[in-house]
């Protein structure tokens, strides 16, 4: 898939994958989804939603290390700043053949242009948080999101 039509997909994503109204039960039941996808695929991840700079759930899982909590807060602050996926971010930088960290003036040590953060959106209200997955490859990290947000929205 090209970089465009990846870019259009993910913007489709955030589009549709919002919530009607979200709680501090429903990041707890969205979490032990992400949770349960990566035992399902013998994953080890990594899972943090915050709403209004407010954590609201992390769970590191048996075979992840420190690093994880790093590498989340980095991405966060990537779909934080944006309201925009960390994965989108990165392409649509790579598509303009240009440096993320120049080009926005921040440091790689606060933001990590990779996928795995996505914007945790109210439909009407916008972007009022971060879900973020690390441990696995960025396409991977955002895909777990994705499919994560498919279960509880669609069932």
């Amino acid at each position: 898939m090209e970089t465009g039509e990846k870019l259009a997909e993910i913007l489709k994503q955030e589009q549709e994958l919002q919530f009607e109204q979200f709680s501090h039960d429903t990041a707890l039941t969205l979490g032990q989804i992400l949770i349960d996808l990566a035992k399902k695929d013998s994953k080890s991840i990594a899972v943090e939603i915050s709403k209004n700079g407010q954590k609201l759930f992390y769970h590191a899982m048996d075979g992840t290390s420190p690093d994880q909590e790093h590498w989340i807060r980095r991405k966060a602050n990537v779909a934080a700043r944006h309201n925009h996926s960390s994965y989108y971010i990165r392409l649509y930088n790579e598509s303009k053949n240009r440096s993320y960290f120049e080009a926005f003036s921040v440091s790689p040590e606060e933001y990590a242009v990779h996928g795995g953060s996505f914007p945790l959106a109210v439909k009407h209200a916008g972007v009022i948080g971060t879900i973020t997955v690390s441990g696995l490859t960025q396409e991977e990290d955002h895909q777990l999101i994705v499919d994560g947000l498919k279960r509880i929205l669609h069932s």
